[in-house]
């Protein structure tokens, strides 16, 4: 039987310079084509503390260094950190989200890793832009966050509060010219023109 040192394995998941794996990216990087002596060596890297299994076939480091906002792109692919959560980080929105909020193109779900909340909304697939690579993971532009938010506020998915944001960091050319790119709701409309006011 097939037998491997643990300090080998534990060196090539270390060297692939990952945070995050999936089987597949484990089956690659270990070199393992059997399934059984597969599942064996990752019960051994999860038993040692280097891998640390999130969901079924996704695993992280154990000790790695990783945002939530990377952690949210992981679990649920494709995906953007948006809504609260970008409007909070770019300066919009004062408040600190209570969970992690993303859009998908994918249906939407909320998954609790840890105690931690990550929430994605879906969007369909002509709305997914206006996202950007900051750092580890990808996140909505400001203009792009607060439309995303608009849009589902439009439709009831999700509230919203002007008076607690601050509109000075965005481009309004940009805002306006996204804004053209959404499709128009009665409410999406009311919504907007009420945008306009503090703009």
């Amino acid at each position: 039987m097939e037998t491997y040192d643990l300090a080998v394995l534990a060196k090539r998941v270390y060297e692939s310079g990952l945070f995050f794996f999936s089987s597949k990216t484990l089956r690659d990087i270990l070199e393992i084509k059997n399934e059984a002596v597969f599942f064996r060596v990752i019960n051994r890297l999860l038993k040692s503390g280097i891998l640390q299994k999130i969901e079924r076939d996704k695993y992280v480091l154990k000790e790695g260094r990783f945002s939530d906002f990377a952690l949210a792109n992981f679990l649920y692919y494709p995906s953007y950190v948006s809504f609260e959560s970008a409007l909070n980080f770019h300066g919009l929105l004062a408040q600190f989200p209570q969970e992690t909020t993303s859009v998908s193109t994918k249906k939407t779900i909320r998954k609790t890793i840890e105690g931690k909340v990550f929430s994605y909304a879906h969007l369909q697939k002509k709305l997914f832009w206006g996202y950007e690579r900051k750092d580890d993971f990808l996140i909505a532009i400001p203009e792009k966050a607060l439309l995303d938010q608009l849009y589902l506020a439009g439709r009831g998915l999700k509230m919203i509060n002007l008076d607690e944001m601050d509109f000075n960091i965005l481009d309004k050319t940009r805002l306006k010219h996204y804004f053209h790119l959404f499709p128009k709701s009665k409410q999406f409309l009311k919504i907007w023109k009420i945008l306009e006011n503090y703009l």
